[in-house]
């Protein structure tokens, strides 16, 4: 039996409490349209003005303001909620200079409770002349690949599972092969890509982790000229194992919804048992 998930887009500004009241209407939107999983964007609640915004914003593993509204939203709308991703303290520093947080990723489940995280592996750097970015700087390097089982009403008699990767990971297939052990259901891609980079290598990038890994795909994205400045490229969409969009929206706040379905993934992986052929070490079958 078919359900509902939706990928939420946002253009999130430096101030939490804006970002937060924008992501409570769309979580409300997409619940509403009957979705069972909603999905933010990465840095769905602080796009600052500098890097180092995230420093002052993190919150402790398990508590703090952010992670209490994503609980909240989840039990109060009787949805599964991913929470794009929040800064979380990596550790205490004396030194600014030094200072680092992780990017991380939360899933709550309908009841409010914390059903995984994910702190982000791979931290994205370019300089085209132009434009110049380097998460190092104030991010540390998470280094564990995370899935989670998700029992939604109306998915069949096993729990969704889902595979956790943000923005720049999609750059790296080994994370999703790793993440396919068992097979997952469905990837979770919550991003913020630059404009520039987005507009090469987004839809292909996202299609490609469908096709190979032979499951959905949900990327919820920041999408649009932001108030200080950075212009990100949006176009939050869902694919369906066969690689096709299933829905999208180019750029602005709103909601993508679609209709994933285990029946579908079944058929595909039977059709087209590439996962089963898979030969080099380490590459475990299903």
């Amino acid at each position: 039996m078919p359900i509902k998930i939706a990928a939420l887009q946002m253009v999130s500004t430096p101030d939490v409490a804006r970002n937060l009241d924008a992501a409570a209407a769309l979580i409300a939107e997409a619940a509403a349209a009957g979705a069972a999983l909603v999905a933010l964007p990465e840095y769905f609640c602080l796009l600052g003005r500098r890097d180092t915004d995230k420093l002052a914003a993190a919150e402790a593993e398990g508590k703090g303001p952010i992670q209490a509204f994503l609980a909240d939203a989840a039990r109060r709308h009787g949805v599964a909620v991913l929470g794009g991703t929040l800064p979380v303290q990596a550790g205490a520093s004396a030194d600014s200079e030094t200072a680092r947080v992780l990017n991380r990723s939360c899933l709550f489940g309908p009841d409010g409770r914390e059903v995984a995280h994910y702190d982000k592996v791979h931290l994205f750097a370019f300089d085209n002349g132009r434009e110049s970015y380097d998460e190092g700087r104030t991010l540390a390097a998470g280094s564990t690949p995370v899935t989670a089982e998700l029992p939604l009403p109306g998915w069949g008699d096993t729990p969704l599972r889902l595979g956790l990767s943000i923005c720049y990971d999609l750059r790296f297939p080994e994370l999703y092969r790793a993440l396919m052990r068992p097979p997952c259901d469905l990837i979770a891609v919550p991003s913020a890509f630059t404009y520039t980079t987005g507009q090469a290598h987004w839809e292909v990038l996202l299609r490609a982790r469908a096709v190979e890994n032979q499951c959905y795909v949900i990327a919820p994205a920041q999408g649009g000229t932001h108030e200080n400045g950075r212009r990100t490229w949006g176009h939050s969409l869902i694919v369906d194992p066969w690689g096709e969009v299933l829905a999208c929206r180019d750029e602005g706040p709103g909601v993508v919804i679609a209709e994933i379905d285990a029946a579908r993934i079944a058929q595909v992986r039977q059709q087209l048992p590439a996962l089963r052929h898979r030969r080099l070490p380490g590459a475990a079958r299903d």
